[in-house]
Parts: structure tokens; C-alpha cells; sequence
């Protein structure tokens, strides 16, 4: 006669995970993909057939029992493993095919990586590429991606990979505002409207530096994306540092100044230790790393900045 442990399913498991995490059953469900009438009754039926409470209900929420709790992180270890053998599985690959999964912003897409992914897959033609969007990071132990292409001088330490380039930044205006040529000094420029990155790009030393010479009232716009912090600077709300690979392909943008070597982010391509070996991430890899070598100026700002720049292809236990 079966016991009341092994009815117990791995859906079970993702449920229970799913409400302790999001501690409601909308939002549970939500997570999972079912609706709430089933996350509720298949909640009722678990717990009942364990015999056992796992969640105790209150206005601010479900909150775990020491039994729910338990179930949760067992079920965290069990995604964890399942994710290392699917990982080393892909890993294995022969050929190089199927679906590519990377992660990167909306700013690096837009404005750079789409042609690239077009040409990588005009020459990879059996290698699909799924794309997602978001600045936060995905954990890619768990096979949220395979790739993670970012702008940043501090990328996780259980990732390898492979800095492509330096992403220069500079002083920019409105070109119909700065019709003379001639650079400008920054401190004729600070009781002018500012535009900046919000504060939760504090860690940004291209923030940090405004913050410091700017003074806080001049600072009339914030905004939590490049692209925004652009638009805002070419429709004329104020001046700006900006990525010189996308401003200075925009006429109406005027540079008022050279890169700023100090405020320059490395961009890296980003893979999983388990799937160095896997042709698709190797061919993707290499083929980005060489497309992105070939655009290097632009990204640097025609190589104006007076730090050197990293070479192209520098590995991390790549």
C-alpha cells in the first residue's frame, strides 16, 4: 500500500516552493502557470494527503510551517539538481543546434546585439535563439539562459566568460543647443538642466561622478534606463552622460566632450561553467566576440578615452 510520501509528486514540490516564495496563492499561481482554484486544491489535497499542515494563513500572507519550509527547500535542491544535469546534458551536445537562450538589457539590443543576432543566425541556421529582456540577473546555474551578454565591471563569480569590449561614455547635448564644435568644459556647464540615471544606478561611477559635480537641484530629470536617459537628452530636457555608441550615431546629439576612461563598463558574454564545451554556446560565443571586436571605436568612442582598452577576447576560465 502506497504511503502518503510517495503520492507526493515533483509538481507538488514546484507548488509548495512557488507559495513560500510568493506568499499568496495568486501570485503563486501565477509563478507556475496554473490558476488560483487550482493552486488552492491542490494545496488542500497535499496537505492532506501528508497529513500535515505546511502553510499557516494569515492577513499578510501563507507562512510556511516548519513542515512547508522543509518541503521548500527540498524542492529548491531538487530544481537545483535537475538544472545541473539538464546543464550537463546541453554541455554534451554534438552538433550545433536547438534553442540558444540569452539574457541581456533593452539598451545593448536595440542599439547594438540585434544585427549581430541576425548575421549569427543567417551563418547558424539550425540554432534558434529564445531572447530575454530585463537588467536584473538570471541565474544561469539554473537554466534561466545560456548566455548573459552585460554591461558590467563585477560579473558573477560562478559564471565564465569572455570581456568583449570597453563601452565608452560622454558628455552629450543637443546639437540645435551646441551649434559650436568646440568642446566644453564641465564646470560651464553645471547650472545648465541635468539629466541623470536614477539612484538605483548609484553603483555607477558615471552616477556617482554627477552626483559629485552636479549640483542636486540642477538635476531636474531621472530616469532607470539608457535609453530614456537619451530620448530625455535629445528632445532637449537637459544635458547628459550617455554610451557613445549610442549617442554618437544620433545627428541632434552633440558630444561636448572626449570619453571619460574612468566611467568606462566592460562588456562581457557570460556563460555557465557546465556549458563551456557545448558547440552552440562555444560557436555563439566566438562569433559575438569577433562581431563585437569589429565595432569596438564605436563603442569606445572612436578609441578617444585615454585608459587603454582591454583586447578584445580576454577570458575568464573561458
Amino acid at each position: 500500500m502506497p504511503t502518503a510520501a510517495s503520492s507526493v509528486a515533483w509538481d507538488d514540490f514546484r507548488l509548495i516552493k512557488a507559495i513560500a516564495e510568493a506568499r499568496s496563492l495568486p501570485a503563486a499561481a501565477e509563478l507556475i502557470g496554473l490558476n488560483h482554484s487550482t493552486v488552492f486544491r491542490r494545496l488542500g489535497q497535499i496537505e492532506e494527503s501528508l497529513g500535515t499542515r505546511l502553510f499557516e494563513r494569515h492577513r499578510s500572507g501563507y507562512v510556511p510551517t516548519p513542515a512547508g519550509e522543509e518541503m521548500a527547500v527540498l524542492a529548491e535542491r531538487l530544481e537545483t539538481d535537475i538544472a545541473g544535469f539538464t546543464r550537463r546534458l546541453a554541455g554534451r551536445e554534438i552538433l550545433p543546434a536547438g534553442e540558444l537562450r540569452v539574457t541581456t538589457n533593452d539598451t545593448l539590443l536595440v542599439e547594438l546585439l540585434t544585427p549581430l543576432f541576425a548575421a549569427f543566425m543567417r551563418q547558424c541556421p539550425d540554432i534558434k535563439l529564445d531572447v530575454l529582456l530585463g537588467n536584473q540577473a538570471l541565474n544561469l546555474s539554473k537554466r534561466d539562459a545560456d548566455v548573459a551578454i552585460r554591461a558590467t565591471d563585477n560579473p558573477p563569480e560562478n559564471l565564465i566568460g569572455r570581456r568583449a569590449a570597453k563601452i565608452g561614455w560622454a558628455l552629450y547635448g543637443r546639437s540645435v543647443d551646441f551649434p559650436d564644435s568646440t568642446p566644453q568644459a564641465e564646470e560651464s556647464l553645471r547650472d545648465r538642466p541635468w539629466i541623470s540615471l536614477g539612484d538605483q544606478f548609484g553603483a555607477f561611477k558615471v552616477v556617482q561622478h554627477v552626483q559629485k559635480i552636479v549640483p542636486a537641484e540642477r538635476v531636474i530629470y531621472k530616469i532607470n534606463t539608457v535609453l530614456g536617459l537619451t530620448e530625455a537628452v535629445e528632445a532637449g530636457i537637459g544635458v547628459g552622460y550617455l554610451p557613445c555608441f549610442i549617442a554618437d550615431k544620433r545627428p541632434a546629439l552633440h558630444r561636448l566632450g572626449p570619453p571619460q576612461a574612468g566611467y568606462a563598463a566592460d562588456l562581457w558574454l557570460l556563460t555557465h561553467p557546465d556549458l563551456r564545451h557545448s558547440p552552440r554556446v562555444r560557436l555563439f560565443l566566438d562569433f559575438m566576440a569577433q562581431e563585437l571586436a569589429k565595432l569596438r571605436p564605436l563603442m569606445e568612442g572612436s578609441s578617444a578615452a585615454s585608459e587603454p582598452v582591454v583586447e578584445a577576447g580576454s577570458d575568464r576560465d573561458l
